[in-house]
């Protein structure tokens, strides 16, 4: 999808990224091989689980002003379905187009 929305001349770069929870960090390595996901580390010092109330596998969609517009869980949202792929493309589409969600 990153690809797609690369290339799909878009008013506003959109970037998907990983974030892994704190106690979690064993399992970077193997998250990471032979995938080219950005993949950050969450810290003690940010807490961002935490403090965004973050459930497993929430997509977290941010605006220009990096302000949360709108979450996606993909264990509810199945992306090998064509048309829950369609809808989170969708999403992410408006949002760079400056539209809600």
């Amino acid at each position: 999808m990153q690809n797609e929305l690369d290339s799909a001349g878009l008013p506003m770069e959109v970037k998907i990224l990983g974030v892994n929870a704190i106690g979690l960090e064993s399992g970077n390595a193997s998250v990471t091989m032979n995938r080219d996901l950005p993949w950050l580390q969450d810290v003690q010092e940010q807490n961002v689980w935490v403090s965004w109330n973050v459930v497993w596998r929430d997509v977290w969609v941010l605006d220009a002003d990096n302000v949360p517009v709108a979450v996606y869980n993909l264990t509810e949202h199945n992306l090998a379905d064509p048309l829950q792929y369609a809808e989170f493309k969708t999403i992410l589409t408006n949002v760079a187009n400056g539209n809600p969600p």
